[in-house]
């Protein structure tokens, strides 16, 4: 794809993130303390104890020109954001119990199993998630491992490759590459992390349309609605066996019903209303910096920074919360690789970088693993007044209006996904 960013400075890009000292931890903690202030009191007093934690950048990953960003301040995050979310396998500490092939020996290093480009978009706010498959073969650049061994560019080679190769920042330059797009945040997560994170904010809820079976992840559900979390969550997550066409494809689309129901709890008053689970989830996240298990970009190390984009988030219709999959065809020399389509990705992203709502005419699933089955009920929100003294017409969160109109944009029928208004449901394998 043309138009990809210039390369940005190597500068400690490809190091492992060191474990944080014992004072960075006690301010970590006064953090934690100060993010439920802000959210629930606004207090300027607090939001000076919460600025003492930016030294967390010590356990952090320099992924780019970070250190240009204006420094944070209280309120809602200005302009776009574009995030990486990464999810990886490694078989470090007790992130090896979770997988049959950590324990049969039959992985090496780590890699990023999920990669997911988040775009957050300025006035009107839209969220776009990008899931982009592990198996896709793209051009890597060169890399430097945390080995400090250098990794040559490589034309055609499995996305995943790009975590092995040098860690979250050579995922990153991957990704900016592939899609054009300049990314300012990241994060990697690992399988224990995603435990902690689920068992923090209770658990999420999701669908499935008839029973499933796993043998490799070890996962059985019966056909129903389930509320998940701890290592049910993360094998719900990693299943593909047993689903859809049994494909990386299929796990993708299960990914993203955990994700839209995940939004929408975040959204409702269980969590962001309740300043008990705010804090129960904050520190959690904080605690997973700390054991290594979460890697954070320098910029998204800084805890008011994460106040901030998680405030731009929290009124977001859920019609204009959408999550695709990057448009791919099997290739003929692999079944169980794909490539891009090329033309129908760069309508997306033109159609992102533009801010135009979307519009999706594919599928729920390239993989066959999700049908839509119902819309997803509003929030209530509160009716302002205007100065009048006329009730004021305001969308709620989840409301439909905002998704249509003169600047929507319909997206190529190759790209599969679905909203969060929109209620899925996982199908056995057929």
């Amino acid at each position: 794809m043309t138009g990809a960013p210039d390369r940005r400075s190597p500068l400690a890009q490809h190091g492992r993130a060191p474990r944080s000292r014992p004072l960075t931890r006690l301010l970590l903690a006064m953090g934690v303390v100060a993010a439920v202030l802000i959210v629930s009191i606004g207090g300027v007093g607090a939001f000076a104890l919460w600025n003492a934690a930016d030294l967390i950048s010590a356990s952090s990953v320099q992924i780019g020109d970070e250190d240009e960003l204006p420094p944070p301040t209280i309120g809602e995050i200005e302009g776009d954001v574009t995030m990486l979310l990464v999810g990886t396998d490694s078989c470090e500490g007790p992130n090896a119990a979770l997988s049959g092939a950590c324990q049969a020996g039959d992985t090496d290093g780590e890699r990023n199993d999920v990669t997911m480009l988040v775009r957050i978009s300025d006035s009107p706010r839209r969220v776009t998630v990008v899931s982009i498959p592990r198996d896709m073969m793209v051009s890597l650049p060169e890399c430097t491992g945390p080995d400090g061994r250098t990794y040559p560019a490589e034309s055609s080679a499995m996305l995943n490759t790009s975590y092995a190769n040098g860690g979250l920042s050579c995922t990153v330059d991957t990704v900016e590459e592939l899609t054009g797009t300049q990314i300012q945040y990241a994060a990697a997560i690992r399988w224990t992390g995603v435990i902690n994170l689920s068992d923090a904010v209770g658990g999420v809820d999701v669908c499935v349309a008839g029973d499933i079976s796993d043998s490799y992840t070890g996962l059985n559900l019966t056909a129903g609605t389930h509320t998940l979390q701890g290592a049910e969550a993360l094998q719900f997550l990693r299943i593909r066996h047993g689903i859809g066409d049994g494909s990386d494809l299929g796990r993708i689309s299960n990914q993203q019903q955990f994700m839209s129901s995940l939004v929408r709890k975040l959204q409702s008053q269980s969590v962001l209303g309740n300043p008990a689970t705010l804090l129960n989830f904050a520190s959690t996240a904080m605690q997973q910096v700390s054991n290594g298990q979460l890697i954070l970009s320098s910029g998204l190390a800084n805890p008011t920074r994460m106040v901030q984009i998680a405030m731009a988030l929290r009124s977001v219709p859920f019609s204009d919360i959408v999550f695709v999959q990057y448009p791919t065809y099997y290739s003929n020399s692999s079944a169980s690789r794909v490539l891009p389509v090329t033309d129908a990705a760069e309508a997306l992203f033109a159609a992102l970088a533009e801010n135009k709502a979307l519009i999706l005419t594919g599928e729920a699933s390239q993989g066959s693993a999700v049908e839509v089955t119902g819309e997803a009920a509003p929030l209530p929100t509160p009716t302002p007044t205007s100065t009048d003294g006329a009730a004021a017409e305001t969308p709620a969160p989840g409301a439909s209006a905002g998704a249509a109109g003169p600047d929507a944009v319909e997206l190529p029928s190759e790209i599969a996904g679905t909203t969060a208004a929109q209620v899925t449901c996982t199908q056995p394998q057929r």
